[in-house]
């Protein structure tokens, strides 16, 4: 009797769904365990997943740490071991001194590398960014900051840095001095020695004389350079001192004045008068 009654229901929705029918009911429950089990194991997944990332083992930088016996999370270096690219083996490379004899350190006039022309050019382009603004382009210590008032800088011609060894620049590039800060957080070790090396060369264009001109080379004056190169003749001309130009230190004459051209004279020769033997040493050697 049921399933008769039930037999006429589904002819009765046959006839109005034109012969289909539709069990949407039973699918659909499926569907719907189907998305619930699929949302919760996603859920417990990503729990885990982010409990993991909060809990990983790891060193935080300045904090401490129970899994090490001090309780110190950056581990001290290992006694008598040196960090990869610290060695620096050639201490001279680094430092710009030796041990002298006498057991001071001395300043060798000595490069640690061969210098060729990708060197003075690397040299150049460093000097041209550091050092220009207080020493100048030719190195005669009266660069721009200078004729803002700032203490006029070396003098590169002058006698007293002509004596200096090639590796006293290198010193005072890394560790400053007077008034110059040290550039050794700006410059690396071998660009310090670049531009040492082009210090020097430097020296030697501003000092050059005939004789240093290989033959068969002509010379030209600043005005026929820059005429050819289509440059004003003032550049070939000393300049002259901007008016809105100050300075907040006594000039010293031996060290120039801004906007003055040629470079500083040098200083005058020093003579050092030697020493007379003493009384007592000259009757030893007598006896």
């Amino acid at each position: 009797m049921l399933r008769d009654q039930g037999s006429g229901i589904e002819d009765q929705i046959r006839s109005t769904h034109g012969g289909v029918v539709r069990r949407g009911c039973a699918k659909g429950g499926a569907i719907a365990r189907f998305s619930a089990i699929a949302g919760i194991s996603m859920l417990i997944l990503a729990t885990g997943c982010r409990q993991d990332m909060h809990n990983e083992p790891k060193m935080i930088p300045q904090r401490g740490s129970s899994f090490f016996a001090d309780h110190r999370g950056a581990r001290p270096q290992v006694a008598e071991t040196v960090a990869r690219g610290q060695l620096e083996e050639d201490s001279y490379f680094y430092t710009g001194v030796m041990q002298g004899p006498n057991g001071y350190r001395q300043e060798p006039d000595l490069m640690p590398f061969p210098v060729t022309m990708t060197v003075l050019k690397r040299g150049e382009e460093k000097f041209n960014v550091y050092c220009t603004p207080c020493h100048s382009r030719v190195g005669n210590g009266l660069g721009e900051i200078v004729m803002r008032g700032y203490k006029p800088a070396a003098n590169f011609h002058d006698q007293v840095r002509m004596a200096q060894p090639v590796s006293h620049y290198f010193y005072v590039m890394t560790h400053g001095y007077g008034a110059m800060p040290d550039y050794s957080a700006q410059i690396a070790p071998a660009d310090r020695w670049a531009v040492a090396a082009y210090i020097r060369a430097l020296q030697l264009s501003q000092a050059a004389t005939l004789k240093d001109v290989p033959s068969g080379q002509g010379l030209k004056t600043l005005k026929e350079v820059a005429a050819e190169s289509n440059l004003p003749q003032s550049d070939a001309e000393p300049w002259a001192l901007p008016t809105t130009a100050v300075w907040g230190t006594p000039l010293a004459p031996e060290e120039g004045s801004p906007a003055m051209a040629p470079a500083a004279k040098a200083l005058k020769p020093i003579t050092i008068p030697l020493s007379k033997t003493a009384p007592s040493t000259a009757k030893g050697a007598a006896k």
